[in-house]
């Protein structure tokens, strides 16, 4: 079976403007088996997909609900959780590696480094405190991004194998022109967000490939100085004007969750 597995939505991305029903045609038309909502610190898309998901067209599609988490010190993470499972606290970005990691895994879903060697303001090796300990936790990596360059690409690819975790393969559009340009490759049937987590867990064989697009202006930009600190501006300063108190907010989310009682008990 072949999976985009990072696609932005324009329901669940300010950023994006392909339509979650344009996907899953899209994908389609080009002979794929399914793809993954991946929104910024949303779940918008995924519920757009799940109004839609029961229509006659789209019955042989299998779409993987998941989401991109911005985090404090690792960059961008992608998120699979378990079938129909959102968990509100991933709406509010800012959270440590580590506590996602512990809460993820706590659900019973996965959590891998998106484009870990891409650009400085959003990926894992571009901060300074990225805590490398923390690699062996993460269950996937992904090694292809047709929006990077071959070189942080091929990095990617060194990492996971470094660390002995599956690599998996996304477009990470947010325009049309991109998808169809990645693909991870698997022989399991996955027809779940749980058919997936199992195949990852259970280490089977996955394979990731695509084609680099052309370097754009857009992403020269995003390197340069004055783009990383766009960066930092929006994450820490637009961030917190449209979820103030984030620490507050984040802290009485984690206090609904059973995970945490669990996690103290496992310690024990």
């Amino acid at each position: 079976m072949k999976f985009d597995m990072h696609c932005h939505t324009k329901e669940g991305s300010i950023d994006s403007k392909v339509p979650v029903r344009r996907f899953a045609d899209m994908f389609l038309e080009r002979g794929y088996d399914g793809f993954m909502i991946a929104d910024h610190n949303s779940y918008k898309g995924c519920q757009a997909w799940d109004k839609i998901k029961d229509e006659p067209e789209y019955r042989n599609l299998t779409v993987i609900r998941g989401i991109e988490y911005d985090t404090k010190d690792a960059g961008h993470v992608l998120i699979i959780m378990p079938d129909n499972l959102y968990l509100k606290v991933f709406k509010i970005r800012g959270m440590k590696a580590e506590k996602v990691i512990r809460l993820v895994h706590d659900y019973g879903g996965i959590v891998g480094l998106a484009h870990p060697f891409g650009v400085s303001s959003s990926s894992a090796m571009g901060f300074s405190n990225m805590n490398m300990e923390l690699i062996r936790r993460f269950d996937f990596i992904e090694t292809f991004n047709t929006c990077e360059s071959p070189e942080s690409n091929r990095l990617a690819e060194e990492l996971a194998a470094k660390y002995g975790l599956p690599g998996l393969a996304g477009s990470d559009s947010h325009v049309e022109d991109y998808v169809g340009m990645a693909a991870t490759v698997t022989e399991r049937n996955i027809k779940s967000n749980n058919d997936f987590i199992y195949t990852v867990k259970a280490r089977e064989s996955i394979r990731a490939e695509g084609t680099e697009r052309a370097l754009t202006r857009k992403a020269i930009r995003k390197e340069h100085w004055t783009g990383r600190l766009g960066y930092l501006i929006y994450n820490r300063g637009l961030g917190k004007l449209k979820c103030p108190y984030r620490k507050y907010h984040h802290k009485k989310l984690m206090n609904f969750f059973p995970s945490r009682i669990l996690h103290q008990k496992s310690r024990a």
